[in-house]
């Protein structure tokens, strides 16, 4: 069954042009069934009821059940990204969500050569996680946060820095108890600087391997090994 994303769960839900072009797209009909969710947590199913240029009605099926895939990790998981050149964060949010990140956090750090973000390519980045999220069956859309300079970065619970050189590894960390935040740095890393003030405040810095990875490498591979955990 088709997913469509929609602002929130109700017994009557009416799509705009996008979601309506996407449906149009898969060549569905009225009195078809797509599965519905609000990106939040919250998924059922909708039946077909109106479909016209630039516009679709859905009608909550109650009696249908919607898919059990996609399930969330046990506490919620932000990725702390900082601006990439180019285009490369948007392959970063798309993988990140599916690897099961709940919030993307974008950082300005001291060495990143891309130092602010346009409105029109968060919205863009933001499109992205929502078609991620439909497409790989979660239930929930990672926020896409606007950027924020990384020694004002607030966390909840832990925090795992990737960091060249480190000993430790995820797991050593990877507890469940509290939310967890994952941070990696720009094309440059991060600065000495940076490292150390995030450690002070209880960071944990982690190892990736042995090799040095890309910038858009290193995020998903923090997020690889904790979705390799099944949880």
């Amino acid at each position: 069954m088709h997913r469509v994303q929609v602002p929130e769960l109700a017994e009557r839900m009416v799509l705009g042009p996008q979601d309506t072009r996407h449906l149009q797209v898969l060549r569905l009909r009225v009195g078809e069934c797509v599965q519905v969710f609000d990106g939040r947590g919250a998924q059922g199913v909708g039946r077909l009821t109106e479909l016209e240029p630039g516009r679709a009605v859905l009608e909550r099926d109650h009696q249908a059940q919607a898919s059990a895939r996609g399930a969330e990790t046990p506490q919620p998981v932000t990725l702390a990204v900082a601006l990439l050149k180019g285009d490369k964060l948007a392959d970063v949010v798309r993988a990140a969500t599916e690897l099961g990140a709940a919030r993307i956090q974008l950082l300005v750090t001291a060495h990143a050569e891309a130092r602010e973000i346009g409105a029109q390519k968060l919205v863009r980045l933001r499109r992205i996680a929502s078609e991620a999220a439909r497409q790989s069956e979660r239930s929930v859309t990672p926020e896409v946060v606007e950027p924020v300079r990384l020694m004002e970065c607030d966390w909840q619970g832990t925090l795992l820095v990737a960091h060249p050189g480190a000993q430790a590894r995820i797991t050593d960390f990877l507890s469940w108890e509290a939310p967890l935040t994952v941070l990696s740095g720009p094309e440059g890393g991060l600065s000495e600087a940076e490292v150390a003030w995030l450690t002070e405040r209880g960071a944990q810095a982690v190892t990736l391997g042995p090799r040095i990875l890309r910038a858009e490498t290193a995020p998903l591979a923090l997020l690889g090994a904790i979705a390799a955990q099944g949880q």
